[in-house]
């Protein structure tokens, strides 16, 4: 098992219009996927690369996150701080910040981080973001600079074996089941409309229904 990126980081909006604007009009992404059901919505947006999306939830009663400058120290009980998007060079981050700009947003940087460039924003949501310009390349991980290195971190950059169980009890082809999900109606949907179908290695199995 290895995992190959990320998928989709979920947010929550509680305004989706001015969402949609945000990341598809304003920063260029592609508004692959939704669900709306029961006063509720799941939409995704996906980068460039096919792979990659950010989501979001609007329902009632949601309302815009605390903010929080990304990096900044804070004794809240927050289990995130920023978001970082990937550009191509300084020409496309100054690109992006000109068009924040424009577009009434409010931008901190370029900020020199020694090995890329940043700039800092925050969406309708007051998600904190930052759009990255990458300019070295690390030739041998993991690349630290601490001035109290970890001893597990001399153990190298790759999965050290032996810290953890081995699995003994594996799931077997015909446990391998789900239940129904909030979007679970996106898929009869989209087929009958002709504008999803299924991958090679998807076999369709109806889900099981979900403990009380």
């Amino acid at each position: 098992m290895k995992l190959h990126g990320i998928n989709h980081l979920a947010f929550i909006t509680g305004d989706m219009e001015k969402t949609i604007r945000f990341y598809r009009d304003l920063l260029g992404l592609t508004l692959s996927a939704g669900v709306g059901h029961n006063g509720f919505r799941h939409y995704f947006f996906r980068f460039d690369d096919d792979k990659t999306h950010v989501a979001f939830f609007e329902y009632d009663g949601a309302s815009p996150m605390k903010f929080k400058f990304p990096g900044k120290r804070t004794s809240e009980p927050l289990g995130f701080d920023h978001v970082s998007f990937t550009v191509g060079g300084k020409k496309d981050l100054f690109a992006l910040k000109d068009k924040l700009e424009a577009a009434g947003f409010g931008v901190r940087g370029a900020i020199d981080h020694g090995m890329f460039w940043s700039i800092y924003f925050r969406d309708p949501n007051n998600i904190p973001l930052e759009a990255t310009w990458e300019f070295m390349a690390i030739k041998k991980m993991p690349a630290m600079a601490e001035d109290e290195p970890m001893d597990i971190v001399a153990e190298g950059a790759g999965p050290q074996p032996g810290h953890w169980p081995e699995v003994t009890d594996p799931t077997p082809p015909e446990a391998m089941t789900s239940t129904s999900g909030n979007a679970y109606r996106m898929r009869k949907e989209f087929l009958e409309a002709g504008i999803a179908g299924f991958k090679d290695e998807f076999e369709e199995i109806p889900p099981v229904k979900a403990a009380e």
